[in-house]
């Protein structure tokens, strides 16, 4: 577990976007299983593509996006746990990764950018790639 002084501000990034948080593994399945319409959801990380891609690249690509995810979803891997878990569970046949991004349409994965899409990558690139994916199923 990461102290919480020091992702506070990596939760920030987020949040400060309109993300909710979810911290708990009820939270996560209620959300999920009761949300219609498109949800974006980001596995957060401490890890550097999280800061310099993941993060900036999902914050950009609403800020560039004419159609965009109704709803907007966090967990924080190795920080919420129960959440997470709870998360990936639903991300199956997917590996656990994080930084992880997902795109749900009522309720159904429809698609995702995994860590490995994600390292190396400029923020721009994922903000781009990810405005496609609102274009075709928001």
């Amino acid at each position: 577990m990461y102290p919480e002084e020091m992702v506070a501000p990596m939760r920030r990034e987020l949040t400060n976007e309109g993300f909710v948080e979810l911290k708990s593994a009820d939270e996560a399945e209620n959300v999920i299983k009761n949300n219609q319409g498109t949800m974006l959801m980001v596995v957060n990380s401490v890890c550097g593509c999280a800061a310099g891609s993941a993060r900036p690249g999902v914050i950009h690509s609403l800020e560039l996006a004419s159609k965009k995810p109704a709803h907007l979803y966090t967990v924080f891997a190795g920080v919420d746990k129960e959440a997470t878990s709870k998360v990936r569970e639903h991300l199956m046949p997917y590996p656990p990764s994080s930084p992880f991004i997902a795109l749900f349409k009522d309720n159904q994965v429809v698609h995702v950018v995994e860590r490995h899409q994600i390292e190396g990558r400029p923020a721009e690139i994922i903000a781009k790639h990810l405005e496609q994916v609102y274009e075709h199923f928001c």
